[in-house]
């Protein structure tokens, strides 16, 4: 491999400082106009090509933003699609490092990325975060920090999230629209804000229609599909079984549903699912499963337009939030009556 050429290389082949070579490529006042005529010349033909770490340090900045996730999965692979188209027309590499929801992981892809020199975080908690004292640390350095997705009031800090308690409502008052009356939540993790925020929207429709919340049929359990699918069997071998199940991600209503066509069951006469993120798999088995639409681009967008913003900013920005508005798609899994306004 050829070595890359450097302003000693220059310097020793002009017999000049390293410092004048330094000057006459950053085209200072205080060099002759003959010596910056070959600096540049002798560059040229070097094929020289400037240190770029360097000179973001110089400027104490890398341009490089680290991202860290729980998954890649569909909804949020989006959301990071969503930070690097926004990331690359403002001159910025994106570092993306997955927490597979553990917590311990977390910690450690945050350390490397400060190790390698990001300017900041753009963060999405992992199932199992409960304290932020590594999250924390990186702001006492300065360091802009940007929440999205799964968020939570332990991190003073911007934050980007979708209406989850609206989502969750949009979803449990569709299911008793449709006439179920024993509606159970899968839901996730009670340290997950996101969790906590969907059930709370499950539970303000039941409140709303007088019907009984029965914590029986409330199941919390990681967002993982086999955890969904045994949790679904304990319910539906309940003796008041369910009629209907709010799962609140599509992972888990793909559980379900595996669990309820193993139980023989047909949706949505039987029972009915509602699931969330509408990963495209909700529309293409059968039957077609209803799904929380959230405009996951735009969240990435948004999370990486506040980033830039905090970077540019003379001021310390802290307290800002972006809320998006979820959607509700109906498809068959839960839909027995017409939609209103239509035949």
């Amino acid at each position: 491999m050829e070595r890359q050429a450097t302003i000693k290389d220059i310097a020793r082949a002009l017999k000049i400082s390293t410092s004048t070579v330094s000057r006459a490529l950053r085209n200072t006042y205080d060099v002759k106009p003959e010596t910056r005529k070959s600096v540049l010349k002798l560059a040229e033909q070097l094929n020289y090509q400037p240190n770029q770490l360097a000179l973001h340090l110089l400027k104490k900045q890398t341009h490089t933003i680290g991202v860290i996730v729980p998954n890649l999965d569909y909804v949020i692979a989006t959301m990071v699609k969503g930070i690097d188209e926004v990331a690359l027309e403002a001159g910025y590499t994106v570092m993306v490092c997955q927490s597979n929801e553990s917590y311990g992981r977390e910690i450690v892809n945050t350390k490397r990325l400060m190790d390698s020199l990001v300017d900041g975080l753009i963060v999405s908690l992992s199932g199992e975060t409960a304290a932020v004292d590594h999250f924390k640390k990186v702001q006492e350095k300065k360091k802009p920090m940007v929440v999205f997705d799964r968020v939570t009031p332990d991190i003073i800090a911007p934050s980007v999230r979708l209406d989850n308690e609206e989502a969750g409502y949009l979803a449990t008052k569709h299911l008793i629209e449709q006439g179920y009356t024993k509606i159970a939540c899968l839901t996730g993790p009670k340290n997950l804000n996101i969790s906590n925020k969907r059930l709370e929207g499950y539970m303000k429709a039941l409140k709303e229609a007088d019907m009984k919340i029965d914590q029986d049929m409330i199941v919390y359990c990681d967002f993982n599909q086999d955890y969904a699918y045994f949790a679904t069997k304990e319910l539906l071998n309940m003796k008041r079984r369910p009629d209907a199940i709010f799962a609140i991600s599509d992972k888990k209503a793909m559980g379900a549903m595996l669990a309820i066509k193993e139980k023989k069951l047909n949706m949505p006469n039987d029972i009915g699912l509602v699931g969330f993120n509408n990963d495209p798999a909700t529309a293409l088995v059968t039957p077609s499963i209803s799904s929380i639409e959230m405009p996951a681009f735009e969240l990435g967008k948004m999370a990486a337009k506040i980033f830039i913003e905090m970077m540019n900013s003379e001021t310390n920005i802290t307290v800002r939030e972006e809320v998006l508005k979820p959607r509700l798609i109906i498809r068959e899994s839960s839909q027995r009556l017409p939609l209103a306004g239509k035949a």
